[in-house]
């Protein structure tokens, strides 16, 4: 028995309101994108959904660092995912661009240093 799912695009600003039908993990349609975009995105939104992390990593001295993925990770992951990240403490010396966690939950992604909050 299919399923419908509503969904607004978030990949461009035309924000197309999408409905999917689908079964378990097969897509059967998209319906209301303006562009294969659109269906692209429906598609993974319900077959695998990802996500950018974005969070703070506390340094030795109890700073905070800002930190994110440097791309998506699966959607299921993002709580084992905080989990390891909330564990570390980072050296006060980390910069931009410094990888804090390298291929996190072997997912391919790099947590990296964004920002330095003081």
């Amino acid at each position: 028995m299919a399923n419908i799912r509503e969904m607004t695009c978030i990949i461009c600003p035309r924000g197309c309101q999408l409905t999917v039908e689908y079964e378990g993990k097969n897509v059967l349609s998209v319906k209301g994108n303006a562009c294969k975009r659109g269906n692209d995105y429906a598609v993974a939104e319900c077959t695998c959904p990802t996500r950018t992390l974005t969070t703070t990593v506390m340094t030795e001295s109890g700073e905070v660092v800002a930190v994110k993925s440097n791309k998506a990770i699966p959607k299921e992951l993002l709580f084992d995912a905080m989990k390891q990240i909330n564990a570390l403490r980072v050296s006060d010396s980390v910069r931009q661009g410094d990888v804090v966690v390298a291929n996190i939950l072997d997912t391919g992604a790099d947590i990296i240093v964004t920002s330095y909050i003081e």
